[in-house]
């Protein structure tokens, strides 16, 4: 995963800015937990071999619920 873009005057509480990258499997003790429980789901989609609902580019997104900072994640899935 990664942190793409901050909507929002606010500050990312846990400190994540645009760029930060993730690895979900052995990284997400570094990831805020608000992002990480929303995350979960999709990754839980790609680990069972289902289908994001992709962008016109390809890429799927989803932010974190934080209403003071709007951080949009993109999620990366690698074929295993």
């Amino acid at each position: 995963m990664t942190l793409v873009e901050k909507k929002g005057a606010g500050v990312c509480h846990h400190g994540h800015k645009v760029g930060d990258t993730f690895d979900f499997d052995t990284e997400r003790g570094r990831l805020c937990p608000m992002a990480l429980h929303t995350a979960f789901p999709y990754v839980d989609i790609l680990r069972y071999g289902g289908a994001l609902p992709a962008r016109a580019d390809g890429t799927f997104a989803f932010c974190c619920p934080d209403a003071d900072v709007l951080n949009i994640f993109r999620i990366d899935a690698e074929a295993r």
